[in-house]
């Protein structure tokens, strides 16, 4: 179990990663964001995006379960209050591999709750060329490693 403390400045976690699927693409997006770049393979060839791409909402959702698997499911983790700055900066395509990193930015110890912590992490999602496809700085809330 990591905590709060296992956690410092710089430290680079590497998160796993998946292969996206135009099936999945479609999936996601005619239940949650129906836009016709996301749905309709050959309709989406006649937009400004010239194929079919996943939802920014979709690539969250990878980057999430990336998160979850390779960091959080061992973690004191207390929740999240939040995340800033979420940037959709390329497109993600139908057999794109997406790896995922987060970075510790900031860690305080919390100053009226003795028993936990917040970090601040730069979380990446990169493509199988190494280019950023996705970013967003996060907060987490974590436990503090208990006293014996």
């Amino acid at each position: 179990m990591r905590y709060f403390e296992d956690f410092t400045p710089g430290q680079a976690i590497e998160l796993g990663r998946r292969t996206v699927t135009k099936e999945s693409i479609i999936a996601f997006a005619k239940e949650f964001d129906p836009q016709v770049f996301h749905t309709d393979e050959e309709a989406a060839k006649r937009t400004v995006y010239g194929g079919l791409l996943a939802s920014g909402w979709h690539t969250g959702s990878i980057m999430m379960r990336l998160l979850y698997e390779g960091l959080l499911k061992d973690t004191a983790s207390m929740g999240s209050p939040g995340v800033d700055e979420l940037r959709w900066l390329r497109p993600v395509r139908p057999g794109d591999t997406l790896s995922a990193r987060t970075t510790v930015l900031e860690s305080l110890p919390s100053r009226s709750k003795p028993d936990r912590g917040m970090i601040r992490h730069l979380i990446e999602v990169t493509n199988q060329d190494g280019q950023v496809v996705m970013s967003l700085k996060g907060v987490n809330i974590l436990a503090r490693r208990p006293t014996a």
